[in-house]
């Protein structure tokens, strides 16, 4: 290769990285202006700023969990064999293959273990503390397969009951769902321990140890949650529960 065609390698190279340069500056200034139209629009209504924020937290966390679990059925594990033991709990797990079965421990699925900050809880919603509960007690209209008279198609779901009523709306406005809360398309409130006797660790049964198929959420009058994988409801006796589909079935 001759000097001059280096050279001139050399200076496309510069002017590559030049480029993504004026791209990277271009960006950032336009996120910056967003931030601040963000900023100046919504003084007024800070309330609805951080109702937008906490949205997008409920969202981000089930969101990891479902990660972690993709990876651990990818790897062999069986959706019903699934574990959602707290750390605290972790005592109970005693062999290597429930390990590999536990979605929170660190030889399984490796998930983070949290519960959501208090600000997004009402005080009258019956969880303060902001405990997510996971089972398979329920199935959603039009998410994989869909029988009301029989339990086979019991979605894995998140759920977070007692969200306050501006975060339940602000969510379902941002999820496309419309600013209304859904009410009469589910009455469903998870509650109880997480953990337990029995092999599931839920606070409700998988499909094998359920007595009846539970309910199907989003086959009410308005359908408004029918085919949506997330979102949130009005359980009755203004109790928001905000819900996360983890595994369609």
């Amino acid at each position: 290769m001759t000097t001059t065609m280096i050279e001139n390698k050399r200076s496309g190279e510069r002017g590559n990285v030049l480029f993504l340069i004026l791209i990277a500056v271009a960006l950032f200034a336009a996120l910056s202006y967003a931030v601040t139209q963000s900023t100046r629009s919504g003084s007024g209504d800070a309330s609805g700023e951080t109702a937008l924020i906490s949205s997008a937290q409920l969202t981000q966390y089930p969101a990891g969990v479902r990660t972690a679990i993709v990876r651990m059925v990818i790897a062999g594990t069986d959706v019903n064999e699934l574990k959602f033991n707290p750390p605290s709990d972790f005592d109970e797990i005693t062999t290597e293959d429930e390990e590999r079965s536990a979605v929170f421990h660190p030889q399984g699925g490796g998930a983070v273990f949290t519960n959501a900050p208090a600000d997004m809880m009402a005080s009258s919603g019956g969880n303060t503390a902001g405990n997510w509960y996971f089972n398979m007690k329920n199935q959603i209209q039009d998410i994989g397969l869909t029988d009301a008279a029989s339990n086979s198609g019991n979605d894995l779901i998140a759920y977070l009951p007692g969200v306050t009523q501006t975060v339940c709306r602000k969510m379902n406005e941002e999820l496309g769902i419309g600013s209304s809360i859904p009410t009469g398309e589910a009455a469903y409130v998870p509650s109880g321990a997480q953990e337990g006797a029995t092999s599931d660790f839920m606070n409700d049964s998988y499909p094998a140890l359920a007595a009846t198929p539970g309910e199907v959420i989003g086959d009410g009058a308005s359908d408004t949650l029918k085919g949506q994988p997330f979102g949130c409801y009005d359980a009755g006796g203004n109790v928001y529960v905000y819900y996360h589909v983890l595994v369609e079935r």
